[in-house]
């Protein structure tokens, strides 16, 4: 095999390979992770035979750790869309918050909705509602599309069962439930920090928005909605049955012993396989008896498609980050880089270049956890603060190479420009933000 600092000089020439052809050649992640998987072993000397059971092996690990997790999210996530349970949680936020509040509540409700929601998706469906509550209380479109946007954005790259943060946690070999309750922790600050922009840039900027309907109709046309409780439901029980399990496994082993049957059973259903499923059966009763049929066929394999995508891409990264371990680069970053003390700086960095560069925070997610898998001992990193300090970086920053960006100005009738002023900047400011957090949690992990 070539040099140390040859493989690792070849990895940066990759990692401007992905970005180029994903970004700018707009060719699809799963087909060039692979390809890079392939040039980048080949082109480091290692046997071609190695090199295929090294992508093999990593396309095969990833999916068996976290394919079920993904498919059961997505599939949870989009009954909540399509049952209307997310308006319904939007719908008590701004109960206990008050109209008066509004960007505040949306701000909320977006870092509820993204947890098994994608951002995307939980911006047009809590479009309508944004809108209405503009034209209701006059506040600018401006301040209502950030607000929203950014407390979408910080669960969604953060925090578990999402996919990107999911599938890195499964990458990194990371403890789910530590996972989830540092991306909460790191997220209300992101959020807020963009709700706290978007009243102070927004407020310069008067965008009337397009009402179809008042915010009255637009609840009135959903009928009767679930309820509160089992609206939240489905979202916060895999939550719990997870860090339960993380709980569990406490020095102090507060559920009892590892060969008691209380901890068993904890364990088991704590396991995010597990929890999720739960999930994903408490979300059908959210159903009506009229639409159940629709649900279990078409909303829930139109959820198996939409993870399909994810699960192709991510298990890709996996297999990069296979021959990426097997690579002379990195010992030799144990021996060079180790003594910098970039520490959780590094996956920030990473994460955050490749992001800016091609737009997707799920490939940035993925791919920085890719290379960063190897890495981890060596540098002496916590998995799962890896884990949402690459989430964080994933934020900086949303422009035009990404599609939010456009979801987010368009439905919002947002010119370019003025997008890129208060929404662009938001994403920067939120990311920084969360990174903080990750960076003083560093402290104690």
């Amino acid at each position: 095999m070539v040099s140390g600092g040859l493989s690792l000089l070849f990895l940066l020439i990759a990692v401007i390979l992905i970005v180029y052809a994903t970004g700018r050649a707009k060719i699809n992640a799963f087909v060039v992770l692979i390809l890079i998987a392939f040039i980048y072993g080949l082109s480091i000397g290692m046997p071609a035979m190695d090199v295929i059971k090294a992508i093999k092996d990593g396309f095969g690990g990833t999916l068996a750790n976290i394919g079920i997790v993904i498919i059961a999210g997505t599939i949870m996530g989009y009954i909540l869309e399509k049952t209307g349970a997310a308006l319904s949680m939007t719908r008590a936020i701004l109960k206990i918050v008050g109209k008066e509040q509004a960007p505040l509540a949306m701000n909320i409700a977006g870092y509820v909705t993204s947890i098994p929601v994608f951002c995307d998706s939980g911006y047009v469906i809590l479009t309508p509602l944004n809108k209405a509550l503009s034209a209701e209380t006059g506040k600018s479109m401006a301040i209502m599309a950030v607000a929203l946007s950014t407390g979408l954005y910080a669960t969604h790259t953060m925090v578990p069962p999402t996919p990107g943060p999911l599938a890195a946690a499964g990458a990194l070999q990371a403890d789910i439930g530590t996972v989830i309750l540092i991306g909460l922790i790191a997220a209300i600050p992101a959020s807020l920090a963009g709700w706290i922009w978007a009243n102070f840039i927004g407020k310069k900027y008067d965008i009337k928005p397009e009402v179809e309907e008042s915010y009255s109709d637009l609840i009135n046309k959903y009928g009767k909605l679930p309820s509160t409780f089992m609206s939240f439901l489905p979202l916060i029980l895999p939550i719990v049955l997870i860090l339960l399990k993380s709980v569990s496994a406490f020095p102090s082993l507060p559920f009892g012993a590892k060969d008691s049957k209380t901890y068993i059973f904890i364990n088991f259903i704590g396991d995010p396989v597990t929890a999720l499923m739960i999930g994903v059966i408490v979300s059908l009763f959210l159903v009506k008896k009229s639409e159940l049929g629709t649900a279990v066929d078409q909303w829930m394999g139109h959820g198996i498609k939409d993870a399909a995508i994810i699960l192709a891409i991510t298990a890709a990264g996996g297999s990069f980050g296979k021959v990426l371990q097997a690579s002379p680069m990195v010992e030799f970053i144990k021996v060079n880089l180790g003594t910098l003390n970039l520490g959780i700086f590094l996956p920030f960095l990473i994460s955050a270049a490749l992001k800016t560069a091609q737009g997707s925070s799920t490939v940035a997610i993925i791919t920085t956890a890719s290379i960063m898998a190897p890495l981890l001992s060596t540098l002496g990193l916590n998995p799962a603060l890896t884990t949402v300090a690459i989430g964080a970086g994933s934020m900086v920053v949303s422009h035009a190479n990404d599609s939010y960006f456009w979801v987010v100005s368009q439905f919002s009738n947002m010119p370019v420009n003025i997008a890129y002023k208060i929404y662009t900047t938001a994403t920067a400011i939120e990311g920084t933000v969360a990174f903080i957090i990750c960076l003083i949690v560093s402290f104690f992990m």
